[in-house]
């Protein structure tokens, strides 16, 4: 057995907890919206459609904003589509993901949806084949309370009171070849600069978000971010982050890593951001919105072109990854990345919610259940308050292939000051022994263990199916606490949190 120390002391803050860190995505993308939350058959849909066992299921899940309505999905989506009668919505073609949208969930559907579920909503405008005038129009549909065509439009069509959407997205993955209206980042950034002063001649008080790179393995990623914010800095409040982890063939060490990738990625844009405003002399900082993130098998996915040109199905299945153990504990690892970043990533989206890349899984008219990755989300969701702390850790080290070496442990930790609790949020990446952890928990007060939670399997490829939905679930684990100091031991592969409080 190897050993650990970590000491978490209040006087280390990083930043506030943003409750926004605890966001989602919903794109109209295989059966995530129909088949997914929306189907009216189902025994458990309500009077507008919605499966009530879902809904359950993401207030569990405690997603506080959701990003919508996506995602590739959203370069070739006409708002004016998802609004009035549903009898007199156009079917369209999705060129994105090749597939119909009937247009049967639109935006007053899903803003419904969204007030069940408790969650905030995050609109994202087109501007890959569409521009500044659609975004401004849209804005004006949400946001303003009447006395227009569109806001009375809006009205008529059963919204009395405005959506008041506070966050907005310009685009989606501009950088990508892939995307509808893909453009250089001389091209994008002008755009979004003219759509950015739009938005806030209508209304200055949103918040908004520039496209960064898709991905940090992209060719322009650096440069993309800095040209895109030299034509937007004073316009904008948030470029985004995408990333998606796997296993690649076997490499068990570096996808454990993958949170050491999380964490560059996200100090090199903040760097970028910086240079552009010391170069303009400005004091504003950017945050960032991680506005998707999550483990991705992306080797799997089939191809999903047109075989013929009446080849456009509607929600197939999509993106359905099943997700093991190991995938879990990385998926908790990302989050104690995203926590530790508080001070600068202001909102997170994980992508997806439901059936697509997603926590929560359902069959039509039959069962839902929790994926492996549900676990780790909804536990630190509901724990993590107050302030984040950067625990001081001193651990062993593995060697990995992509990253290098890395600590074997890697922790965040919050405190709540007012109520005086406080959680801590644990990995291990080793796969051999187990790591025995002396914590020093004095700097936190007299305090008592209130719960204790560990995510690990025998086997790191157990995962939760149709068949077996409760196979992995995250068991409670064995402490001590005696004078200050909080004694763990965590199995290899596993992902904790516990919670403490003052007495």
């Amino acid at each position: 057995m190897t050993a650990a120390r970590l000491t978490v002391d209040p006087r280390f803050p990083i930043g506030a907890v943003r409750r926004r860190l605890f966001g989602g995505f919903v794109e109209h993308l295989g059966r995530h919206v129909y088949d997914g939350i929306h189907e009216p058959g189902h025994p458990e849909a309500d009077e507008q459609g919605f499966r009530r066992d879902v809904l359950e299921l993401v207030r569990e899940l405690g997603v506080t904003m959701i990003r919508y309505p996506g995602g590739n999905f959203v370069s070739g989506f006409r708002w004016e589509d998802s609004v009035g009668p549903r009898d007199r919505r156009p079917r369209r073609l999705d060129l994105a993901w090749h597939s119909t949208e009937t247009n049967e969930v639109g935006l007053h559907e899903f803003a419904d949806w969204l007030d069940k579920a408790g969650s905030e909503l995050m609109l994202a405008v087109n501007l890959g084949t569409r521009g500044t005038l659609e975004a401004i129009d849209l804005l004006e549909y949400a946001n303003l309370p009447g006395g227009t065509a569109l806001s009375q439009q809006r009205i008529d069509n059963g919204r009395e009171s405005p959506f008041d959407v506070r966050v907005w997205c310009l685009g989606n993955e501009m950088d990508g070849p892939w995307q509808l209206g893909h453009r250089s980042a001389d091209d994008y950034g002008k755009i979004a600069a003219r759509t950015a002063k739009g938005m806030r001649q209508l209304d200055p008080s949103i918040e908004l978000v520039v496209c960064g790179s898709s991905g940090a393995q992209m060719p322009t990623f650096g440069d993309w971010e800095r040209e895109v914010l030299t034509h937007t800095y004073d316009d904008v409040d948030m470029i985004s982050c995408h990333a998606y982890y796997q296993e690649h063939d076997g490499d068990i060490d570096s996808f454990l890593a993958s949170a050491v990738d999380m964490d560059r990625f996200i100090d090199a844009v903040v760097a970028t951001a910086d240079h552009v405003g010391a170069v303009r002399g400005s004091a504003k900082k950017i945050d960032i919105s991680f506005d998707e993130w999550n483990i991705w098998y992306m080797d799997r996915v089939e191809s999903v072109k047109p075989t013929a040109i009446d080849d456009w199905p509607v929600a197939p299945r999509l993106l359905e990854d099943v997700y093991s153990a190991l995938d879990a504990v990385v998926f908790g690892s990302l989050m104690i990345s995203l926590l530790s970043h508080a001070d600068r990533v202001a909102s997170a989206s994980l992508a997806q919610l439901v059936n697509v890349i997603a926590p929560i899984m359902t069959e039509p008219g039959g069962a839902s259940w929790r994926q492996t990755t549900f676990f780790p989300f909804a536990i630190t969701s509901r724990l993590a308050r107050g302030e984040v702390l950067r625990p001081q850790v001193e651990a062993p080290t593995i060697d990995t292939a992509r990253y290098g070496t890395v600590p074997a442990v890697d922790a965040v930790a919050t405190h709540d000051a007012e109520t005086g609790e406080s959680a801590l949020f644990l990995v291990h990446r080793g796969r051999g022994d187990a790591v025995e952890l002396r914590i020093d928990v004095a700097g936190l007060g007299d305090v008592e263990i209130v719960e204790a939670h560990v995510l690990h399997d025998d086997d790191p490829y157990a995962s939760n199916t149709l068949d077996d939905p409760e196979r992995v679930q995250p068991r409670t684990l064995e402490t001590r606490l005696t004078d200050g100091i909080l004694h763990v031991t965590l199995p290899p592969i596993a992902w904790a949190a516990l919670s403490l409080r003052r007495g």
